[in-house]
């Protein structure tokens, strides 16, 4: 795998209050892991949990925060561990809402996403739990080890594309189809193209933070003006972004990877292109509540989602399981681009400027 190596104050705030009204709206699911109870009337997503926990183990459930592997993560840690789970999922925007709506009494103690930019504004904040360093951590590839912030607020479990290109076979043959992420303002895709949005879908700003990154400000809002003056569609999630590739009302899109091989899967009639200057990455990254009262029973759960042996499960088994791990000795999906180029965008870069472009590219996909 090669890798990437090397507005205002008022606007903020309509920001947050639009997405404090998005959490409230959509809501999120919470999951209560306990070998204890298991009824009709629990929450629909409501998992089978492992054996009871020993006497020696906290009676206190670990809240997790997270927005993937939930139909998975809970069953296999407490059967490991014997430690009880409440698992708090939703889309980035309901997450990060949640945590900013607990800011002064936070009901979290772990949070676990594909946000990094986000975690690491936490960091920078004061709220997550500094210097620690998991045993696992020393088996971390390289790549992850460089991603870890100095202050070890959090770490890094595997990256996957945040999008690579999708188009509809029906629609276009290979020789006519997108190669580079500049070939979604060329006239032929016109109307015809879409993507995430990065306010909501939590992948989505790690993919358009890179071009920002890369290209400076005014360079990342040139690219994407080219983008929605070619009448770029923006979806609230990746699932909606199929649906609409699915449906016709689109025929190329900038697609999260396990969204696009998961239509592969499926057959249904797309290609997959990664473009040679390499795939935007979203990196999933973990990081514990500074104030945990449950601070081993979360240490814990760091350790086990850093083991080789968890994340080869994730890939062989988790819905999510397009994705390159963060763990040495880990094999990724074997459909998946042998030589995948992912580039990701300078954590703190886009911690810092997260607002300010969520912001911008709001008020552009409403024009």
């Amino acid at each position: 795998m090669a890798w990437y190596k090397n507005q205002k104050a008022a606007t903020t705030g309509v920001l947050a209050a639009a997405l404090t009204l998005l959490f409230t709206g959509c809501g999120t699911t919470e999951t209560a892991v306990n070998p204890a109870k298991s009824s009709a009337s629990e929450a629909p997503s409501a998992q089978a949990a492992g054996p009871a926990e020993t006497s020696s183990k906290s009676t206190e459930p670990l809240t997790v925060y997270l927005n993937d592997f939930d139909e998975i993560i809970g069953p296999m840690f407490e059967q490991a561990t014997g430690y009880k789970l409440n698992l708090v999922s939703g889309n980035g925007a309901e997450i990060m809402s949640r945590i900013e709506a607990e800011k002064g009494n936070p009901h979290w103690d772990v949070v676990w996403m594909d946000s990094m930019p986000s975690i690491h504004q936490l960091g920078k904040e004061g709220r997550l739990l500094e210097g620690w360093t998991p045993k696992n951590a020393s088996g971390l590839t390289d790549f992850a080890q460089s991603l870890v912030p100095a202050n070890r607020t959090y770490y890094p479990t595997g990256a996957h594309a945040a999008s690579v290109l999708v188009y509809n076979t029906k629609s276009f043959q290979a020789d006519a189809a997108p190669k580079a992420w500049t070939d979604l303002a060329k006239a032929e895709y016109k109307g015809k193209i879409g993507a995430a949005d990065p306010a909501v879908a939590a992948p989505a700003y790690p993919f358009v933070a890179w071009f920002f990154n890369k290209q400076g400000m005014d360079g990342g809002k040139a690219y994407f003006d080219s983008l929605f003056k070619n009448g770029l569609k923006v979806f609230p999630k990746n699932p909606n972004v199929v649906k609409a590739l699915t449906g016709g009302d689109i025929h190329v899109a900038a697609l999260q990877e396990s969204n696009a091989y998961a239509m592969k899967n499926k057959n249904e009639p797309i290609e997959i292109v990664w473009p040679e200057e390499g795939a935007p990455a979203s990196v999933r990254v973990a990081g514990i509540q500074k104030d945990t009262k449950n601070a081993e029973a979360a240490k814990a759960f760091i350790e086990f989602i850093l083991d080789p042996k968890i994340q080869q499960e994730l890939v062989d088994k988790g819905e999510e399981s397009y994705f390159e791990p963060s763990a040495k000795g880990v094999s990724p999906k074997k459909d998946r681009k042998a030589d995948a180029k992912l580039v990701v965008a300078d954590p703190e870069w886009a911690a810092t400027h997260e607002a300010e472009i969520k912001t911008w590219f709001a008020d552009k996909a409403v024009k």
